[in-house]
């Protein structure tokens, strides 16, 4: 029996981790089973010919919010050239209202849902005695004449007993590595699927170490924690912590999503003494709204998560990635604009102003009627409006994400929009509203551009607002000759000088 496993990534570099895990714990007693990765990205029929040419008898596809779409599209045209083919669906977007799946979507035969190892290697012991005794398999969700089954969930697996996967399956150096030393979140917040499972279920710290040591022997460039809160247990981060300083190798770096209330001053010394570089946190604040965080029981202190927060921008060591989420419960475009505020003044390298999704299986898409939510019913099921947030409000956040992201996220204009933001506007918030409400009125929304035309883009922006507010524009200009200069390659900035900052 010839088995695929696969999926459709967000990104080139990305890569799947569930498949390299479900490869880990069949590969021994299966031995006819390849891994294919593609991106969304990726021609349909290169997609489909790829697959097809394999002459696989099952495919078993890892689907999420980004790729459920196409990945249904590609399945079910595998399905009419090679209708014997079995055809496995598994991951957090169909784990969920999986009945009302099945009943959808003919093409696909078994739902994993779930933490599938378990599950993926029963399945493939019965398809390969081809036996039928589905109904013995937990977790599973498929059709039995003409009736759609779903058996009851298995117990939560050792987490320690599922083989460390890059030592079978290479490292890639084009691509990020992810790498999950523990599974589980200690919070509840409505909106997250993670917060189903309150229990953690942590790798043993010398198991997790000698992980970590293989990713920095073999010298890749990004490990990714995919833990849901790195910092849940103070000590056992902490050392991990210090073993990567004390191991570092100059070259890998890696990434963790941590809880910025849980952080102590412990984990602040240990960390300002990192190579800038090595490590890179995304913390969660969200909203700064109590109200909207009681609304999805948030329980976090937020004054101690944004001092936090300051503390490690201040270490200027450290890559830090903060979130909001535009659309909580309770939250107005007043209240959302508070929140950018405090978020946007920690000086935080990256400020992703995200969209509230009311994922399957979460308490908040149950509660959506409460909340008056009006969503998209497709992936990715974001909002549209609510009783506190208006269409209008939504589309003009929509329209300050996209400058934010051009701008502050992409880096090389740091002079400029701290030069702009203090001189300019009352607030951050007001200072990208106008300026987004310039970016379209110009309409330099209907099209991408590339660095150089950004920097004219916000000069002609910020001449504008300096002519207006009666400001000269010499220290503007030095702040955005500056940042083109340090942004910019030489030949880049020659060419700029050459046709000067109009269109």
């Amino acid at each position: 029996m010839k088995v695929l496993l696969t999926s459709l990534n967000s990104k080139y570099i990305h890569s799947n981790l569930a498949l390299k895990y479900l490869y880990t714990v069949v590969a021994k007693d299966h031995k006819f089973i390849d891994i294919k990765e593609f991106t969304i990205n990726n021609d349909d029929d290169y997609m489909f010919t790829e697959i097809l040419s394999g002459g696989y008898d099952v495919i078993c596809f890892s689907c999420y919010i980004w790729n459920i779409d196409e990945t249904l599209y590609l399945a079910e045209n595998l399905k009419k050239a090679s209708p014997n083919v079995k055809i496995i669906f598994g991951g957090p977007e169909i784990s969920f209202e999986t009945d009302e799946f099945l009943q959808r979507n003919e093409a696909v035969d078994f739902v994993i849902m779930g933490e599938g190892e378990y599950t993926f290697v029963c399945l493939l012991d019965v398809l390969a005695a081809e036996e039928s005794n589905f109904e013995d398999i937990k977790g599973l969700g498929y059709r039995h004449d003409g009736e759609i089954v779903i058996t009851p969930s298995p117990e939560l697996l050792v987490f320690e007993s599922i083989p460390f996967p890059y030592k079978i399956l290479p490292c890639e150096d084009d691509k990020i590595i992810y790498f999950q030393s523990a599974r589980g979140c200690p919070f509840n917040c409505t909106y997250c699927i993670s917060s189903l499972e309150r229990k953690i279920r942590a790798l043993p710290f010398n198991r997790a170490i000698k992980d970590i040591d293989y990713f920095i022997a073999m010298k890749v460039k990004q490990v990714k924690f995919v833990d849901r809160t790195f910092n849940w247990d103070d000590l056992r981060c902490n050392e991990i912590i210090k073993h990567i300083i004390n191991k570092d190798n100059g070259i890998t770096n890696f990434h963790f999503e941590i809880c910025g209330e849980l952080v102590t001053d412990e984990f602040l010394e240990i960390i300002s003494t990192a190579r800038k570089g090595l490590l890179r946190f995304e913390i969660g604040v969200q909203t700064t709204n109590k109200k909207s965080l009681a609304a999805v029981k948030r329980s976090v202190a937020i004054s101690k998560t944004l001092e936090n927060i300051r503390k490690i921008t201040e270490l200027d060591n450290i890559y830090v990635h903060v979130d909001l989420i535009a659309g909580l419960p309770l939250e107005t475009y007043d209240t959302f604009k508070k929140s950018f505020n405090e978020a946007y003044g920690l000086g935080a390298d990256a400020l992703q102003l995200g969209f509230l999704k009311l994922l399957k299986g979460t308490e908040l898409r149950e509660q959506a009627e409460m909340y008056g939510y009006k969503y998209r019913e497709k992936a990715p099921y974001e909002i549209i409006s609510s009783n506190s947030l208006t269409v209008k409000d939504l589309c003009r956040l929509k329209h300050i994400e996209k400058v934010l992201n051009l701008y502050y996220n992409k880096g090389g204009f740091a002079k400029t929009l701290s030069y702009i933001t203090s001189e300019f506007a009352e607030t951050p918030f007001d200072l990208y509203e106008e300026f987004s409400i310039y970016f379209n009125l110009k309409g330099f929304q209907h099209k991408s551009h590339k660095k150089e035309d950004l920097y004219r883009i916000l000069h002609e922006f910020a001449m504008w607002k300096a002519k207006k507010l009666e400001i000269s524009g010499e220290k503007l200009l030095n702040c955005l000759e500056d940042d083109m200069k340090a942004s910019l390659n030489e030949d880049a900035v020659k060419k700029f000088k050459r046709k000067g900052w109009s269109f």
